[in-house]
């Protein structure tokens, strides 16, 4: 079987948090299809992780521990019998951090320190998965993009407990020579992805005949890539990523939001001016867009959805396909934001 991994046969055994969840659990599908490496999945089943996304894959290569990333009790075991930890687990989801931020400090900062010890301790290779949300926003007009050497400057509660576990995974380097690698990513689509998040919901609502709903006037624009490739470029940076280096992963896929809504409705066939404006959310960032120069050139990395188009028309097959994964979260959601206006 082909792997990224051959160079690297050592790295045989992963442990991979928060791989219950959305990316998490795209990469593990990943792994298994494309190496011969066994995976142990240490996940705390919050809402946001499901047991159903990991189903299927065989019993013999992964595992499920559920546990909390900050109990150390928990996590120094697991760490300890690893070759490499993939650090997914994050509470992520920016509205919930403006409800309640306590979570996205027990998680994010405190989880990813309890693991950083962790792999001081056993001297086991880190990977910490990281969000573009960490640099802020660009304006609408502004032609940059986020680079490695981008100042950080997040905005909400979610985005600051993600720039302070990056800043511990370089700070745990630098002092204790933990052999670790960084990588930031645009926005994610695909499989097994949550209905609060913003492509899931809008697709199931279609699916549901509920008209889609779109903050302010949908301008915010998000930099989009296929889950299945940012699990390829994590391999990558396994693979060949220098420690102690930060990778930004992106796939040039810059949409506004009104876009995306329009694109959905226009798959499933439907006039593509049939949405709702809601009301805007508090700090929305107005635009993200990723530089993955360092990443193609350095380490030979390319996506392979280079057409949003097509990978959203396969997202919405998915979300057509197995309503049973989403259905029993949908209602509380869609209660939820009606509550808000949203």
């Amino acid at each position: 079987m082909s792997s990224l991994f051959d160079s690297l046969s050592r790295m045989s055994r992963l442990l991979v948090t928060g791989a219950a969840g959305f990316i998490g659990s795209n990469f593990v599908h990943h792994v298994i299809a494309h190496t011969d490496h066994t995976v142990t999945v240490l996940d705390k089943l919050t809402y946001a992780g499901n047991e159903a996304s990991l189903a299927g894959l065989p019993a013999e290569r992964v595992r499920l521990v559920v546990g909390d990333i900050a109990d150390a009790s928990v996590v120094d075991p697991l760490v300890a019998e690893a070759d490499v930890v993939v650090h997914y687990a994050a509470e992520s989801h920016n509205d919930n951090s403006l409800h309640d931020p306590r979570p996205f400090l027990d998680t994010n900062i405190i989880g990813t320190y309890t693991l950083l010890e962790a792999a001081r301790q056993h001297d086991v290779r880190f990977h910490h998965i990281s969000t573009d949300e960490v640099y802020g926003d660009l304006e609408l007009d502004d032609p940059s993009r986020f680079t490695e050497s981008t100042p950080y400057n997040p905005s909400s509660p979610y985005s600051s407990t993600k720039a302070g576990s990056d800043l511990l995974v370089r700070a745990w380097v630098r002092s204790f020579g933990v052999r670790a690698t960084i990588s930031n990513c645009s926005n994610n689509y695909g499989p097994y992805q949550h209905v609060e998040k913003f492509i899931p919901r809008q697709i199931t609502n279609v699916l549901r005949g509920i008209r889609p709903k779109l903050y302010g006037t949908g301008e915010n624009v998000r930099d989009w890539i296929h889950a299945d490739d940012h699990s390829s470029a994590v391999l990558t940076i396994l693979d060949k990523g220098e420690i102690g280096e930060t990778y930004l992963i992106g796939a040039d896929g810059e949409k506004d939001n009104k876009s995306v809504v329009e694109l959905i409705l226009q798959i499933a066939g439907q006039p593509t001016d049939a949405y709702d404006l809601v009301t805007d959310r508090p700090g929305h960032d107005l635009r993200y867009a990723i530089d993955s120069t360092k990443l193609r050139t350095e380490l030979g990395w390319t996506p392979t959805y280079g057409d949003f188009e097509s990978g959203l028309a396969a997202t919405m097959d998915w979300y057509r396909d197995n309503e049973a994964w989403w259905a029993p979260s949908k209602d509380g959601v869609e209660e939820f934001y009606a509550s808000k206006g949203q």
